[in-house]
């Protein structure tokens, strides 16, 4: 992002962090569990799954209603029982090899569609974004039988709903070379920054360094370490040059989470405008 205010530039981070919508586990019905995991934790596990399902399909689902329809709720099933290997051999003490379905892992969570789901999303595979999430171990006679509802929620309200594991900026690195460095201050000059950040050039058979790529630059500040390159070498930043990096949980691509931010922070600004107008015609 270039040429913005860093107001702006941390309203989308914290849009992207708190009010970007998706789907999550919002209520568990527990029909049966003799796991070591007690309900409470088993459905916090549950909740923190992320849900590969597009939140621009769905409705927020109303206050006071607890059923839900087929335009504001998922409902997944886990249905498993832990089950001893008749085959295994005696001698063994290995839980893959004793057991039958001793992990439960989130790709255990079917799909099953309420109302006209298979109708609204005939394309649709509403699954968890991970087939690998633990969520607890059995042992033989052990069971998990619950029923989920997912529905859309923000960030703001539970972490669950948060659609990006990380959302940070930085300011573009600015590495300006006072007066040529050539030779062994040179090469100690290249491994004071980042691997690509310094390359050094061979001129009339000396070894000169140039700053070839300064956004690779983690400001480690290692120059000023030394006496001989401290004064030669000037860091800074471009105050309004913003290298952002989104980094999703998978539930929709990061391209697409920036985008909805966006709209996001214009539909707040048409808003306040709105407001602005209703009050000056009061």
């Amino acid at each position: 992002m270039v040429g913005i205010d860093a107001a702006i530039a941390n309203a989308f981070r914290r849009i992207l962090l708190a009010e970007v919508p998706t789907m999550a586990v919002e209520k568990v019905f527990v029909y049966n569990n003799t796991s070591i995991v007690q309900d409470e934790i088993l459905a916090h596990r549950l909740g923190l799954i992320p849900i590969r399902a597009d939140p621009r399909l769905f409705e927020y689902r109303n206050q006071g209603d607890q059923e839900g329809t087929e335009i504001d709720t998922l409902q997944f099933q886990l249905k498993i029982k832990c089950k001893r290997n008749p085959h295994a051999a005696k001698e063994s003490s290995d839980p893959d090899e004793l057991y039958f379905n001793h992990k439960v892992y989130s790709k255990h969570m079917t799909w099953v569609p309420l109302g006209n789901q298979t109708d609204l999303f005939p394309d649709a595979d509403f699954r968890p974004v991970h087939d690998d999430i633990l969520i607890a171990l059995l042992r033989p006679g052990q069971e998990i039988d619950v029923l989920m509802h997912c529905v859309k929620g923000i960030g703001k309200d539970h972490a669950k709903f948060s659609p990006v594991a990380t959302a940070s900026y930085r300011l573009l690195p600015d590495i300006t070379l006072l007066q040529p460095i050539e030779d062994e201050a040179a090469e100690t000059l290249q491994k004071c920054f980042s691997p690509g950040v310094i390359e050094i050039q061979n001129i009339n058979g000396k070894k000169v360094a140039r700053v070839a790529n300064a956004r690779l630059d983690t400001f480690s500040r290692e120059v000023f370490r030394h006496e001989g390159l401290k004064n030669l070498v000037r860091l800074a930043r471009v105050r309004n040059h913003y290298i952002f990096s989104v980094e999703s949980t998978g539930i929709l691509p990061p391209d697409v989470l920036v985008s909805e931010a966006i709209k996001i922070l214009m539909g707040k600004c048409q808003r306040f405008l709105n407001e602005l107008d209703s009050v000056s015609m009061e």
